[in-house]
């Protein structure tokens, strides 16, 4: 089966590059399905937003999901599970109706806004890829995530051509943070908060955490923070000493106040000399990698949700058919059990995560998967599968946040019924 190809307008993807070399991390991941929840006209949705002060997240509408209203992260988010032998079996999914902890997710560049730095109403890039990357943690949480005034897409492609893309990356982040302290101080009540992002979304939460959260109060609230391809930096010689002092990689499902953190590339391939991802910056560190599908038990076997058809970006055309006969898909998203597993990698001073894809002659589905950036029918071996970081581990995460999440909770009950005497120890 064929990759993902690039058609017009390739440099909407490829300017990422400039951006991720700039440190925060832009995207374009392949969106897909079908349609979208309708925007609202923006007279009626946009608050009043002062240019440079950080948004007003009191407002309802500077919230692309809250648990209470009705938006992004409630669409439908069912998929197709395909087994080895063809057969196919639709996978209803519902969010919780009471989960027990929070999760607060910033999505990563998708917006086609013209400006510099996007608006703040939500298009439909942003209303899908929250389907795509927030939807399912529903299962497991409440799910918080702020419209924030991105580093757009039209900006990387002046990034691109050597122009000034006047985007302000500042007020990216002072949306984030700014959103963050209205969640903790009139949405929290003492909850338990995985934090979850890929891309941009993760360079800024990797940002909010080394300022507002390693070492300080808001660290005991810490479930765990997801945020593949980011570029996480840990010490050469253990799981902190990088980008964060005092929160470290995760170990298993069951650890909490911890981070995940990955870029994928493909088995047999691996990242090239000039590669986007798995690099550190700083002399005496590594990227992290923290397996998903090792954490949760699963042995390094991947269990993905891939989007069935990209709809959004003229960049990226229709993926290969899911199986050898073509058979349709009618839900938004496939699963593949079995089909594709993970090992973290650390060579030659890039660490990756390396999927493998496990086909063999009997398989009646796919014997590859769609992920690349491919450029004048060539692909562009540096980006590896940056585009589905989130997607091919999507099951491995919702189970370890829901592990998790219970753990914080049982370790906050513990530490309930210690007697005052152990506190005043403390």
């Amino acid at each position: 089966m064929g990759r993902t190809q690039v058609n017009r307008g390739a440099q909407a993807i490829i300017a990422t590059a400039a951006l991720v070399a700039l440190g925060a991390c832009g995207d374009s991941t392949p969106q897909a399905v079908v349609e979208a929840p309708a925007v609202t006209d923006s007279s009626d949705a946009a608050p009043a937003v002062d240019p440079v002060a950080p948004m007003d997240y009191a407002q309802a509408g500077s919230w692309l999901c809250r648990p209470d209203q009705q938006d992004a992260c409630e669409q439908a988010a069912t998929a197709t599970s395909i087994a080895a032998d063809g057969r196919m079996t639709r996978e209803a999914f519902a969010p919780a109706g009471d989960p027990p902890i929070d999760c607060f997710y910033v999505y990563p560049t998708v917006s086609r806004d013209a400006s510099a730095n996007s608006d703040t109403i939500a298009g439909p890039e942003e209303m899908e890829i929250a389907r795509q990357q927030a939807a399912r943690f529903g299962a497991v949480c409440r799910l918080y995530a702020p419209i924030y005034r991105q580093v757009t897409v039209a900006s990387l492609r002046k990034i691109l051509v050597g122009e000034e893309p006047g985007s302000d990356r500042e007020l990216a982040y002072a949306d984030v943070k700014a959103a963050w302290e209205r969640y903790l101080a009139s949405d929290n009540q003492g909850r338990g908060v995985a934090l979850i992002g890929h891309d941009q979304g993760a360079g800024l939460l990797t940002r909010l955490i080394a300022a507002e959260i390693d070492g300080k109060p808001a660290q005991d609230k810490l479930v765990s923070a997801v945020l593949p391809g980011a570029g996480v930096e840990v010490s050469n010689s253990g799981s902190v000493g990088g980008s964060f002092a005092g929160v470290p990689l995760c170990r298993s499902a069951d650890s909490v106040r911890c981070v995940i953190a990955w870029s994928a590339f493909r088995a047999g391939e691996g990242p090239p000399a000039d590669t986007l991802f798995g690099k550190a910056q700083t002399a005496g560190r590594k990227v992290a990698c923290a397996n998903p599908a090792e954490l949760d038990g699963s042995g390094g076997a991947l269990k993905p949700m891939l989007p069935v058809t990209p709809v959004l970006f003229d960049e990226v055309a229709t993926p290969a058919p899911w199986t050898a006969d073509g058979a349709a898909i009618e839900t938004p998203f496939v699963m593949l059990p079995a089909l594709l597993s993970a090992q973290c990698v650390d060579r030659g001073g890039v660490s990756y995560l390396e999927v493998s894809v496990n086909a063999d002659p009997a398989d009646a589905r796919t014997d590859t998967i769609n992920g690349d950036v491919v450029v004048g029918g060539k692909v562009q071996p540096q980006w590896g599968l940056h585009l589905i970081d989130m997607h091919l581990a999507m099951g491995n995460l919702v189970e370890i946040v829901r592990r998790q999440g219970a753990a914080w909770v049982k370790g906050q009950a513990s530490a309930t019924a210690l007697p005052p005497e152990f506190h005043k120890q403390q």
